[in-house]
């Protein structure tokens, strides 16, 4: 008569601690949203006090990073502020500017990236002839068109960025909705610099 019992109690163990795993993958999958949305509001504060004439504005004490532009696709709704440094810690919060490539200051190719899930999952519905538009820390915007996008695979792929003209590449990791993160393949967006406009230009047409 024992058995039975035990064999319940065992059953009822096993469903309880599967529910509470599933609510903590939950809860842990929604956080990175939250973080990342509740970053990007604190980082825009930074960005004006940039904008103003600061130099690496920290947005909270203990960052180790800070921004250097704002990205903007009007037809995606997506208005981020971009962090220096392509790290782990700094993707969290916001995408990351590679700092080995070329400044909005300077010339040459710019790379930025972000994550799939979060701040970069908008890369998928971008097409060729959409406007990205990124703003200097002086003000300066800079308008860029998209050329194409491709899958590359990290291993083996080179991203060049001196070739001729100016270029923004897009980079983020593939498949968008793959369960395991951290796969090989890159899903890069390539877009051409178009022209630079005053920042009085862009205020009206960034509003959406």
């Amino acid at each position: 008569m024992t058995r039975p019992r035990v064999k319940t109690k065992a059953i009822a163990f096993l469903v309880v601690t599967f529910v509470l795993l599933g609510l903590w993958q939950i809860g842990n999958g929604s956080w990175i949203y939250v973080k990342a949305k509740l970053a990007q509001v604190l980082l825009q504060r930074a960005w004006a006090s940039t904008l103003a004439g600061q130099q690496d504005v920290k947005p909270w004490p203990w960052a180790d990073t800070w921004p250097i532009a704002r990205l903007v696709v009007p037809s995606q709704g997506i208005d981020q502020i971009v962090l220096e440094g392509a790290y782990g810690r700094t993707l969290a919060f916001g995408p990351g500017h590679v700092e080995s490539t070329g400044s909005l200051e300077g010339s040459g190719g710019i790379i930025l990236t972000g994550h799939r899930d979060t701040h970069f999952r908008f890369l998928g519905t971008l097409h060729p002839s959409q406007t990205v538009l990124l703003q200097a820390r002086t003000g300066l915007w800079h308008r860029f068109t998209v050329r194409e996008s491709q899958i590359v695979d990290s291993r083996t792929a080179s991203i060049r960025t001196d070739g001729v003209g100016r270029q923004l590449i897009l980079v983020t990791c593939y498949p968008f909705d793959a369960i395991v993160p951290g796969g090989p393949l890159r899903y890069m967006v390539i877009a051409e610099t178009v022209e630079r406009m005053a920042d009085n230009e862009q205020a009206g047409s960034s509003r959406f």
